[in-house]
């Protein structure tokens, strides 16, 4: 069979499957306002920014003119030693990133309650692969941001932004 026969059919085949199984590519969010203000600013910032404008949101630079008003209250990362081989070395690690933020409407008064994102993972460690291990550390904590830009883009799905009061 030729070769770009095969290739196409196998395309076709993943497609079918794929679609079976009821996958399909991520899209952008039906956010439901479309100008937001964030105060604060974390190592996420960049990158919900891109988001945002990806989805149609503009981060305006003044409180007045956003629906929403978003806040990093903090972030941060934590490693922890998860276990220990027979000479007492480390064997694995477990690394967390936490984002602590709060969401109001533009027309309200009070900030919502603050809400937390909290991602986890464990990584094995060998001395002697030290250049190695501490890019895949790196990797893992950029893989953990990204993980919360999208779950904080789940959340903000969730915000229906009321009318401001006129005075």
């Amino acid at each position: 069979m030729n070769r770009h026969i095969a290739r196409r059919l196998t395309t076709l085949m993943l497609a079918l499957v794929l679609g079976a199984c009821g996958f399909h590519l991520r899209g952008t969010a039906d956010l439901a306002f479309t100008k937001l203000y964030i105060k604060g600013a974390s190592s996420i910032s960049k990158d919900l920014t891109s988001t945002l404008k990806t989805n149609g949101v503009k981060v305006v630079s003044q409180p007045e003119d956003a629906e929403i008003m978003f806040e990093f209250v903090s972030d941060g990362v934590e490693k922890r030693i998860l276990s220990l081989g027979g000479s007492g070395s480390v064997r694995e690690f477990e690394l967390f990133y936490r984002l602590k933020f709060r969401i109001r409407n533009a027309s309200e008064e009070l900030w919502g309650p603050e809400q937390m994102i909290e991602a986890r993972r464990d990584f094995s460690y060998l001395d002697t692969e030290l250049l190695a291990k501490s890019y895949e550390e790196t990797m893992l904590y950029e893989d953990m941001r990204h993980d919360a830009t999208r779950e904080l883009m789940r959340r903000l799905l969730a915000q229906k932004p009321k009318a401001k009061a006129v005075k």
